[in-house]
């Protein structure tokens, strides 16, 4: 049986839009977006497509989609420095108000819209997105994520057929039901529960049969399955998307990152190269961040006490034009690092300096400055 959704959604320039937009494409994504946004006036479904691509590339470009960030709670409580672009920021939060504001002036009319619902919804979500992700603004995130799986539980209730809406309920669902008591107590939540059991089965709808959500659904799966170290599930969903969409590097970086991570470290190996080479040829990648791939490689070099390569895959993170500060930190504390298990320390001390030169009062800064101390052993 078909699943309900907004017509525009179907619509072919909307479809392909949304394609441009998981190969990474932003700009292209965001002039189609904005054509048809244009062309539907006070449609929050139209502006919610514009605010969904301006997000994800303002994210990429922080390096904040690397999934590394997010495999345990340290996110959650370590130092993360980000430099928003004010301009973005901005952006986003008007077209987020421009979004709920139209869908609500629907809904006065017709409180049982499930459209406007829908799409209030899927605006709230994505501001909550980038204030936990690039804000970190966590308990302003959850608020709105709250009032996000208010709008799209109420969707369902009118219409059970209405598979989108899944999407942000599972997220929300899992989500809480996995934060830890003393985060939530931090943020006044306490009293707020979730299951990531049931959060696990709306997503799955969602990847199956969501017409504007199942990449979004299948890509938090993965995180999800990562987190839970479920590594063969998570590549599983990884390789599908990545055959789906071949010019989206974070589809075909996260095969290799799950693969190190599953313990395979010269398959990841091998994987990190690929997408390297596939990086150099002109326009096979837009908007790709070719330093987390050889941070990854890094990794699956170090895990296989293959130091002295290892090394060198670390500082070619550390060197690309596109790295963010935080990202080249890590990069210079993991040589560092690297070089003491090597037994030369006077190399680790020039990385450990580099990190600090990159920015001191970080926890690399933190790390480093302990390790100039006192030489890194392993843990």
């Amino acid at each position: 049986m078909p699943v309900d959704t907004d017509s525009l959604n179907r619509q072919p320039e909307v479809c392909e839009a949304f394609q441009r937009v998981y190969s990474m494409d932003y700009d292209d994504a965001i002039a189609r977006f904005e054509k048809i946004q244009h062309e539907h006036p006070g449609d929050p479904m139209a502006t919610d497509y514009v605010l969904d691509a301006v997000v994800f590339q303002e994210l990429n470009r922080l390096d904040l989609l690397d999934t590394t960030f997010y495999a345990n709670d340290g996110f959650l409580s370590g130092k993360h420095t980000v430099a928003e672009d004010p301009k973005a920021r901005d952006r986003i939060r008007a077209l987020g108000d421009e979004a709920i504001n139209e869908a609500s002036a629907q809904l006065k009319s017709n409180p049982n819209n499930v459209n406007a619902l829908f799409a209030r919804g899927f605006a709230r979500s994505l501001e909550a997105t980038y204030s936990g992700m690039a804000e970190r603004a966590f308990g302003t995130g959850l608020r709105q994520a709250l009032g996000a799986r208010s709008d799209c539980e109420r969707v369902l209730q009118l219409d059970p057929n209405y598979v989108d809406a899944k999407l942000v309920v599972g997220v929300y669902e899992y989500v809480v039901g996995a934060l830890p008591f003393a985060f939530k107590l931090l943020i006044g939540f306490v009293g707020i529960h979730g299951s990531k059991a049931q959060g696990m089965e709306l997503l799955q709808d969602a990847a199956d049969r969501g017409v504007v959500t199942s990449v979004e659904a299948r890509t938090a799966m993965m995180l999800f399955l990562r987190r839970e170290g479920k590594y063969s599930e998570a590549a599983a969903v990884a390789r599908q998307l990545a055959a789906e969409y071949p010019h989206g590097y974070l589809f075909q970086l996260e095969e290799a990152n799950l693969e190190k991570d599953g313990g395979e470290g010269m398959v990841a190996v091998n994987s990190y190269q690929r997408v390297i080479e596939l990086a150099k040829r002109p326009g096979y990648f837009d908007s790709a961040h070719v330093e987390l791939a050889y941070f990854g490689m890094g990794e699956a070099l170090r895990g296989q006490t293959l130091y002295a390569r290892a090394v060198s895959a670390y500082e070619a993170g550390a060197d690309q034009a596109s790295t963010s500060q935080e990202l080249r930190r890590r990069c210079l504390l993991k040589a560092g690092e690297t070089y003491d298990l090597m037994h030369e320390h006077s190399r680790a001390v020039q990385e450990y300096r580099a990190v600090l030169n990159n920015g001191a009062d970080t926890v690399q800064g933190d790390l480093a400055q302990r390790y100039i101390r006192s030489p890194y052993a392993g843990h």
